[in-house]
């Protein structure tokens, strides 16, 4: 079953070593590090995404970030951290990091860069492994684990509050983390590049919004793309949105949320449109918070929803 499991997680990832979120429009900051403290704000989010519902070992996701402007320098400045863990079968993948980014404003809009650093643990747990020959070396028997750097770097144009795009990588460096006390297994770790783009469309009444995007995921070897729309509906006293995904030949989804004083919360159910029954999706859920923190201007630290582009 382990067996049958692990080769249904790479077939999840496409031969990708990174999850791919539903909500991915949310967690931008994970996605591309130019994103670092770009709308001015502190921006916390976290999301879990339990894929695969239903099998034995399936994978799930736990992702938090933080990024905000650093005035004491300049509001051009912006930083974060982040920690992800992703178990895929008898595979454990954990990442901290740090990022930066610099802004600068061009044609009207910013023009963003950044650049992170991370370490990587890998973790498999050969003791759950059921084969016919024990003790065959290509196996590990026991848990192994092992360290590796990792670098990541992104460009970003955003234009007000209406458009943007963005292009990153992610394993720079591709490390190669060693396994065990005798490093004889090895995980290789593909360069992941990605595309992202967005575009706000508003309506004569203006608690009213559209908001549309779409990211690519390439190794060079294979893809997954995402299409995204969000209608969303700032009243004064309620703020809601609902919209769907659509990732070709893999999926489609539906997502829901809402945000009050500053809090966001949302989710999304990904279907998987070839193999895999109706009941046997991905579930995500996405908590965020995002205040403001320019002390230069009055009314500084107000609650604010989360980030829309």
């Amino acid at each position: 079953m382990w067996l049958v499991v692990s080769v249904l997680m790479a077939a999840r990832a496409y031969a990708q070593y990174d999850a791919a979120f539903t909500n991915y429009w949310a967690l931008q900051s994970y996605f591309n590090p130019a994103t670092s403290g770009l709308d001015g704000q502190l921006n916390v989010q976290g999301a879990y995404s339990m894929q695969m519902a239903g099998f034995e070992g399936a994978p799930s996701t736990m992702l938090a970030t933080a990024d905000l402007p650093l005035f004491f320098l300049s509001p051009r400045h912006g930083a974060g951290v982040g920690f992800m863990n992703d178990k895929i079968g008898l595979f454990s993948n954990k990442k901290l990091y740090i990022q930066y980014a610099y802004h600068q404003p061009l044609w009207g809009g910013r023009l963003s860069i950044g650049a992170r650093v991370g370490f990587l643990n890998e973790t498999f747990d050969g003791s759950k492994l059921d084969v016919n020959d024990s003790g065959d070396p290509a196996f590990a028997s026991s848990e192994v684990n092992g360290t590796g750097v990792d670098v990541d770097a992104g460009l970003r144009y955003t234009y007000k509050k209406v458009w943007y795009v963005g292009a990153s990588s992610m394993h720079l460096t591709g490390p190669a983390i060693k396994l065990g006390d005798d490093k004889t297994h090895q995980v290789q770790v593909s360069r992941l590049y990605y595309l992202t783009g967005g575009y706000n469309i508003r309506f004569k009444k203006p608690e009213y919004a559209l908001y549309t995007s779409a990211i690519l995921r390439t190794d060079l070897q294979a893809w997954r793309g995402d299409v995204t729309a969000r209608l969303a509906y700032d009243g004064e006293k309620i703020h809601l949105y609902g919209g769907v995904s659509y990732s070709p030949t893999i999926s489609v989804a539906v997502l829901v949320g809402t945000t009050f004083h500053g809090i966001n919360i949302g989710y999304s159910y990904e279907l998987y449109t070839q193999g895999i029954g109706a009941l046997n999706g991905t579930h995500e859920l996405v908590l965020g918070y995002q205040t403001d923190l320019n002390l230069f201007k009055k009314g500084k630290n107000l609650h604010k929803s989360v980030r829309l582009l």
